[in-house]
C-alpha cells in the first residue's frame, strides 16, 4: 500500500498571512503618505526623513500592540470556551457525544454512522473533536498573538523602509511624486505577493491594493499643498 500524500494547503499560513500583509501594506501606505504630504508642503529632505522615520518607529509599534491585543482577545475567547467544553465533557459525556453526532449529521452523514463516528473521534480525543468540529478551533487557525504582534511589527518596518529609502536616493525636488509613484509599484508588488501565497487572484489583489494607496496619497498630498501653502 503506497503512502498517502501529505497536501498543503493555502489555510495552513493564515496565522502568518494576514499579519504579514497588513504590516507590510500599512508600513508602505502609511509611510509613503506621510512622506508625499510633508513633501507637497515644501519641506526639504532631512525634515521629510525625520518625520517618515517617526512614522515608521511609531507605526511599528503602533502595529504591534494593535495585533497582540486583538488576537490576544480571540486567544483568551477560544481558551475560554475550551474551558467550558471541558468541563461539559466531564459532567455530560453523553449529551455531548449527541451533540456532535448531531453536526456530523447535518454535514450529510447517516445518523448511525454519526453516532460511530463521534464515539470513535472523542474515545480519541473528546476535547479536540468538539475544539474542531463544534467551536471552530484547530492547530492551523488559533490565536497567537506573539507571532501576530512581531509578524505586523517587522513587516511594517520593513514596507516602511521602502519610501524612506526613495527619499534618501531621488532629487529633493521631484520626491511627492517619486515616492507616490514608487509606492504604488510596491502596493502592487506586495499584492502579487499576498496572492500568490493565499492562493488568490494575483490581478485582484494587485489592482485593489494599488487603489487605496493612490487614494491615500493623493488626499494626503492634497493635504500637505494645502496647509503648506496657507502656514
Amino acid at each position: 500500500m503506497s503512502a498517502i500524500r501529505r497536501e498543503q494547503h493555502y489555510t495552513q499560513h493564515i496565522g502568518w498571512l494576514r499579519a504579514a500583509v497588513l504590516g507590510a501594506n500599512d508600513g508602505i501606505l502609511s509611510t509613503a503618505s506621510l512622506v508625499v504630504g510633508v513633501a507637497a508642503a515644501s519641506a526639504d529632505r532631512s525634515s521629510i526623513l525625520v518625520a517618515g522615520i517617526a512614522g515608521m518607529v511609531a507605526g511599528a509599534m503602533s502595529m504591534a500592540a494593535g495585533e497582540y491585543v486583538s488576537v490576544s482577545s480571540q486567544a483568551d475567547t477560544e481558551t475560554a470556551d475550551m474551558a467550558r467544553e471541558r468541563e461539559e465533557l466531564a459532567t455530560d459525556h453523553e449529551f455531548e457525544q449527541e451533540e456532535l453526532a448531531a453536526i456530523y449529521v447535518a454535514r450529510g452523514l447517516e445518523p448511525q454512522l454519526a453516532k460511530e463516528v463521534a464515539v470513535q473521534l472523542m474515545a480519541h480525543d473528546a476535547l479536540a473533536a468538539h475544539a474542531r468540529d463544534e467551536l471552530g478551533i484547530s492547530e492551523v487557525l488559533t490565536a497567537r498573538p506573539v507571532q501576530a504582534a512581531l509578524a505586523s511589527a517587522a513587516t511594517f518596518a520593513a514596507g516602511a523602509a521602502l519610501p524612506l529609502l526613495t527619499v534618501l536616493i531621488m532629487p529633493e525636488s521631484s520626491l511627492a511624486i517619486t515616492v507616490s509613484l514608487t509606492s504604488l509599484v510596491f502596493l502592487a508588488l506586495l499584492g502579487v505577493l499576498a496572492a500568490r501565497a493565499g492562493g488568490a487572484p494575483v490581478g485582484k489583489s494587485a489592482l485593489r491594493v494599488t487603489f487605496w494607496g493612490a487614494l491615500a496619497m493623493g488626499l494626503t498630498a492634497a493635504v500637505g499643498a494645502l496647509f503648506g501653502t496657507v502656514v
